[in-house]
């Protein structure tokens, strides 16, 4: 039973991607919203310039997050969040001897290895930036409807 050519198959790729966008958006979100605590945490880290960095982060999760949930540079969005999330667990997660950040440290690995697998293989059907086809690949060679 090869179930990527159904119905859920055609989708799995927009589900996956809205699944890992919303961790962004939300929490990008919720840095706006409290921007002064956001740049308080910056600054309790010990990183230069806080409120630019603070902005700056909220820039990458918000529009990252979007361009991914949207396909649009689905491939270049899941880079680059792939790197803002490898940095945060050296900057934020980084005593891995205390279990909160440990636990944060995997959650965030887990969501690097989601990212790289939409870099690697592109954002699939309900694309801004997809080729035509099925929405089983991003360069229109669409295989799905010969099966």
């Amino acid at each position: 039973m090869t179930w990527k050519y159904g119905a859920w198959g055609r989708m799995a790729p927009i589900k996956g991607r809205a699944l890992i966008s919303l961790v962004f958006i939300i929490l990008g979100a919720t840095k706006l919203v409290g921007f002064a605590s956001t740049v308080g945490y910056m600054a309790s880290l010990g990183l230069p310039a806080p409120t630019a960095l603070a902005a700056l982060v909220i820039l990458i999760e918000i529009g990252g997050g979007l361009a991914l949930l949207l396909g649009f540079h689905a491939r270049l969005a899941a880079w680059m969040l792939s790197l803002f999330v490898l940095g945060t667990i050296i900057v934020a997660h980084r005593n891995l001897s205390d279990p909160m950040q440990l636990t944060q440290a995997l959650k965030n690995l887990a969501i690097i290895g989601g990212l790289i697998y939409v870099a690697k293989y592109g954002s699939g059907a309900w694309s801004l930036s997809r080729g035509s086809g099925c929405g089983c690949c991003d360069d229109g060679s669409c295989v799905c409807d010969s099966k």
